[in-house]
Formats: C-alpha cells, structure tokens, sequence
C-alpha cells in the first residue's frame, strides 16, 4: 500500500498539489497574479516608461517609483499638469528674456 511507500504522504502532512507538476505550478502563480492585479500592474509602469517620451537613466528606479506611487493618485492629470506647467515655465522663461533685453536697450541714468 502507499503507506508503506510514502508514510508522509499517507499520514496527509503532504498532498498531492505539493507534487504538482511544474507546468501546473506556473499556471497557478500566473492565475494568482492576475487575480491580484499584479499583471494589470505591471503592463502600466511598463507601457508608462515606453511612452516616457524621455527615457529616464535609470529604468529600475523609474518603475520601483512608479510602483511605490500612493494609491489613488491619477497619474494621467500628473502628466497633464506638468505639460502645463512646462508651457508655463518655458512663456515665463520667453518673457524673462524679453524683458532684459528692454533693459538691456536703455539709456544708463546720468549721475
């Protein structure tokens, strides 16, 4: 009998699903992280730093800050409002050097 064989076994320290085969085993870990969003996950850090229009030096610490991001934020009005935010910088930045070359044109005051 089986007992004889494997005592462990027979005793039900160990089941069968521990002598799973490993193609099953994968197929099971792939399931759970599905399931637990972690596939969904990772796809957008990954799809996020394709699109990154520039590509930062350090891959890994752009996906470990992404994933590390709080929960809830919206990430697309992030990236919409820094867009804005660098229009702006860039039409001040315009100004600023319009400005000082006005400045730059005038009269010095006579002493």
């Amino acid at each position: 009998p089986l007992s004889l064989l494997c005592p462990v076994m027979a005793s039900g320290l160990i089941n069968a699903a521990t002598f799973q085969a490993p193609d099953a085993k994968k197929e099971e870990f792939r399931r759970y992280l599905e399931r637990s969003g972690v596939i969904d996950a990772l796809t957008k850090v990954l799809v996020g730093l394709y699109e990154e229009p520039e590509k930062p030096a350090n891959a890994l610490d752009f996906i470990k800050m992404t994933l590390g991001a709080p929960t809830g934020v919206d990430v697309e009005a992030l990236k919409a409002e820094n867009e804005q935010l660098r229009l702006k910088c860039d039409e001040m930045t315009l100004k600023l050097e319009e400005a000082t070359k006005k400045l730059e044109e005038m009269p010095a005051p006579a002493e």
